[in-house]
């Protein structure tokens, strides 16, 4: 087992507050956006791990003793390449190759999240590998698959949380949309309420992606002053263009589901479903990939043709997770995801020890009070990586979320 260092990442969206709040460490400033536990190679987590040294005592005392030498901190990533199936198991292995499959975070949105939707895998690993037969650069601003793989993703609330999930029925749209008063709107509610859901949705979002820039900039602006003034369900997006001026992704939005999660409540993402987090802390957990189509709110690529190809133009119930007890006193979250399994154990004070040990790896990060994992101690905001079927237990008084691989 072993105590993590972890990467911050200070993406503009990010809190300035939520995650030193969470830590118990003064904000310094600048947005902390995301904690990145895990092997990707992008910000791997690092461990540090003594090396035993055999010394042979006297011969009076025909004993041998050993003793620990500190070493430097290591990439997860170079410990697992070391030993994969030591460190996963040999059924991670044989399923994912050599490498951890899952990422975890600690997310932290102080302001929304670009639009976005994911491919699934076999989209993934076309796409990817037409991008490297045309030879674009990985690091290309225009590059639109970074790996292989897909990545589904879920959130789960540690604080209030607000975010956008899968699109809602056109009709509710064009409501939203014609009680703005706007009149360059009127085009988009009449699609919306004049054609079968698939082709208005889909309709609706190439002419909002395809439209004049300077055109569409006023008519969001006009939007925006619009929700402001109205309140009520359209005070969200007066707040997604109030960091968004002239973005279309602000009407975009206006097509998806606005979901607000309590603590303790979860989102699950597939593929092709859109998607923005607007505002909270959570703990999220993904497949280990950087696959991310952009749809609005960023000034960053976006490839419309390859969006219209992956976005599933259906209307959705966001469904809201909540977890599922289990006779041991662990609450799981049930997903489809095959790469991750994400679990809260609530631990009180003087209970039985919560048995964890699992024949997969696992990454245990505590939220709330003080978590003993093994001979650690771990604060909020504290986690450690367990290899695949090390023995491991838990006591509280505290709580204690759980990322493994599903079984």
């Amino acid at each position: 087992m072993d105590r993590l260092s972890n990467t911050v990442r200070p993406y503009a969206w990010g809190s300035t507050t939520a995650i030193p709040a969470l830590l118990g460490t003064a904000p310094t400033g600048e947005p902390q956006a995301e904690m990145w536990m895990g092997a990707h190679p992008g910000a791997p987590s690092r461990v540090t791990r003594p090396t035993a040294t055999a010394t042979t005592a006297t011969a009076a005392t025909a004993t041998t003793a050993a003793t620990a030498t500190s070493q430097p901190e290591l990439p997860l990533t170079d410990i697992i390449a070391a030993d994969p199936e030591g460190e996963l198991g040999p059924a991670t292995v044989a399923r994912y190759g050599p490498r951890l499959p899952f990422l975890l975070k600690l997310l932290a949105a102080g302001a929304p999240l670009s639009l976005q939707v994911h491919p699934d895998l076999d989209q993934a690993r076309r796409g990817y590998a037409d991008e490297e037969a045309r030879g674009v650069p990985i690091d290309a601003p225009h590059r639109t698959y970074k790996d292989a793989n897909h990545k589904p993703e879920l959130i789960c609330a540690l604080t209030p949380f607000d975010g956008l999930c899968g699109f809602r029925r056109p009709t509710e749209a064009a409501d939203a949309m014609e009680a703005l008063g706007v009149d360059s709107l009127k085009p988009y509610v009449d699609l919306l309420r004049a054609h079968p859901e698939e082709a208005a949705l889909r309709e609706v979002l190439t002419a909002i992606l395809g439209a004049d820039p300077a055109e569409m900039a006023d008519t969001v602006a006009e939007a925006a002053a619009a929700a402001t003034r109205l309140g009520g369900g359209h005070a969200p997006y007066a707040r997604i263009a109030h960091h968004y001026p002239g973005d279309p992704g602000v009407l975009a939005a206006m097509l998806l589901n606005y979901v607000q999660l309590q603590p303790g409540e979860a989102l699950f993402l597939g593929a092709g479903v859109p998607h923005a987090y607007l505002d909270g802390l959570g703990v999220e957990i993904m497949a280990n990939s950087d696959n991310v189509l952009r749809c609005g709110l960023t000034p960053k690529h976006i490839d419309v043709p390859e969006l219209l190809r992956i976005v599933r133009f259906e209307a959705t119930d966001p469904g809201v997770l909540r977890p599922e007890a289990t006779p041991s006193g662990e609450e799981r979250y049930e997903t489809p995801a095959d790469e991750f399994a994400l679990s809260r154990y609530t631990l009180a004070p003087g209970a039985t020890p919560a048995e964890l040990t699992a024949p997969t790896p696992q990454i245990l990060l505590c939220t709330a009070g003080t978590v003993r994992v093994g001979e650690l101690d771990l604060t909020p905001g504290q986690s450690v990586y367990v290899p695949a079927a090390e023995a491991v237990e838990a006591t509280g008084p505290g709580t204690l979320f759980r990322a493994t691989v599903a079984a």
